[in-house]
């Protein structure tokens, strides 16, 4: 593999519309990147710099930071919770921040993607994820979105994968962030 992203899924719920998103991309590769999906958000406790002391980081943290200091660039899948990004993916963005100004975002391209119940399918999440990985000094792909509304109809039956036009979005994402991610790792 010559390009490696990591996905970040923002919803821990079983049967979540995003991680079958995730689930999605991850099928549907372009050849030469690869993508590992992150296990354990859950896990990662709330950031609070008392605890970010090197030596002694939760290794839950530790892990997340090991994972992305792995790869070339991040995808990351945020539903929307109340018209904005879910705790958990504010909290990895938090915790991959850090420490300032040699974290694993700086200056790694990351594309923002979701769907969720809303006709807007989560954009104003999207939004707030993209504000603070720019913040946070990753390469925000500004261009490369794909927000899918009308999330619990649109796949009551039918799982993304199996989605052609869910497919071409994801394939248009996957193209911008590897070739991006691939300069970058030039």
């Amino acid at each position: 593999m010559s390009v490696r992203l990591l996905a970040l899924v923002g919803s821990l719920r079983a049967g979540s519309h995003n991680r079958q998103l995730a689930e999605a991309a991850i099928k549907h590769t372009p050849q030469g990147v690869g993508i590992e999906l992150y296990e354990g958000l859950a896990e990662v406790p709330f950031y609070n710099e008392d605890i970010d002391v090197e030596g002694s980081v939760p290794e839950a943290a530790a892990r997340l930071r090991a994972a992305a200091d792995q790869v070339d660039g991040f995808l990351l899948f945020s539903p929307e919770y109340n018209g904005t990004m879910p705790a958990v993916l504010k909290n990895a963005i938090d915790w991959l921040s850090r420490p300032f100004g040699a974290s694993a975002l700086k200056d790694r391209p990351v594309a923002v993607v979701g769907t969720a119940f809303g006709q807007y399918g989560g954009v104003w999440a999207q939004d707030e994820a993209r504000k603070a990985l720019g913040i946070a000094g990753a390469q925000v792909l500004a261009d490369a979105t794909l927000s899918i509304p009308a999330s619990l109809t649109r796949f009551a039956e039918t799982h993304p994968v199996d989605d052609g036009e869910v497919v071409d979005g994801l394939n248009a994402v996957l193209r911008q962030l590897s070739a991006q991610a691939g300069t970058a790792a030039a």
